[in-house]
């Protein structure tokens, strides 16, 4: 499996990263997980847009990353991934001796790029029965739009999640459910689909994006409105939305069902349109 690191294409086993590294010491960097179908990346430059804005809000030497949309479609060819792929980015502020303030001057970032295989067939096993989920009390800093690779916070989440048998853990901050370990949240309340609006604490998902416009076409009702803590109990449907995931439903929270405790109308129409969607766009 050949990667890319900091303008070269290498064996993954091969590469080395320095220990002095700032994205090691600190987990200075951000990241970003494009999906790929057919060999085709889908919704690229989402993608790129997001992980150029999460170095230009660290203040990284380099921001502009539009060059990557040509290092993840020869990721792709190269490795021969021709199905479902992921292709992952990780940029850092690069290597200097530590020191919590950003070196002087700065140094080259350091960029590393994998591509690997994904396998549809848990994923499209989970849209068809959907998971369980738990809630967690939100306990990560204060700049979730960012797409940062200071993720313990969210490990930690997802691991109670998995010791509790449960497919994702859903934090909840000032009693109103804002997003998962690593995935969007949506819900069905009256009728309604319901999604936290943007702000600091919620990640500018991809997926939620695209759902958000199939929504319009569908003249599906949205509000953007987190769900609280004492409406969980009404809830007929609940979603969580992903680029490895897409749309899959939650029939199940903190052990008690989600609504008829099935995947719900809104969740497999929203999860059927956007396999549609992306079916036009694999070709």
């Amino acid at each position: 499996m050949l990667a890319y690191y900091n303008g070269e294409y290498l064996p993954l086993a091969d590469i080395r990263i320095s220990p002095d590294d700032r994205g090691f010491l600190f987990a200075d960097g951000v990241y970003d997980v494009i999906r790929a179908y057919n060999g085709r990346l889908f919704r690229l430059d989402d993608h790129l847009a997001r992980l150029s804005h999460g170095a230009s809000q660290l203040r990284l030497a380099q921001t502009d990353f539009s060059f990557l949309a040509k290092v993840a479609q020869r990721l792709l060819t190269v490795n021969g991934l021709t199905d479902a792929a992921t292709v992952y980015f990780q940029i850092t502020r690069g290597c200097a001796q530590r020191g919590h303030a950003f070196p002087q001057p700065p140094p080259p970032v350091t960029i590393y790029g994998a591509a690997r295989p994904l396998d549809e067939g848990r994923l499209r096993e989970q849209q068809q029965r959907g998971i369980t989920a738990i809630t967690v009390s939100d306990n990560r800093w204060a700049r979730c739009d960012i797409k940062t690779t200071a993720l313990i916070a969210n490990v930690m989440a997802n691991q109670e999640a998995a010791e509790n048998g449960a497919g994702e853990a859903i934090f909840i901050r000032d009693g109103a459910l804002l997003e998962g370990s690593h995935s969007s949240v949506m819900a069905v309340l009256d009728g309604e689909l319901r999604a936290a609006p943007l702000s600091n604490y919620i990640l500018p998902g991809i997926t939620r994006k695209a759902v958000l416009e199939l929504c319009r076409e569908l003249a599906i009702p949205v509000r953007e409105m987190p769900v609280f803590q004492n409406e969980i109990p009404k809830l007929t449907e609940l979603m969580v939305l992903g680029t490895t995931s897409e749309v899959t439903p939650v029939i199940a929270l903190d052990g008690k069902p989600v609504g008829a405790g099935l995947p719900g109308a809104i969740s497999r129409r929203l999860s059927r349109a956007l396999r549609d969607t992306i079916e036009r766009f694999r070709g």
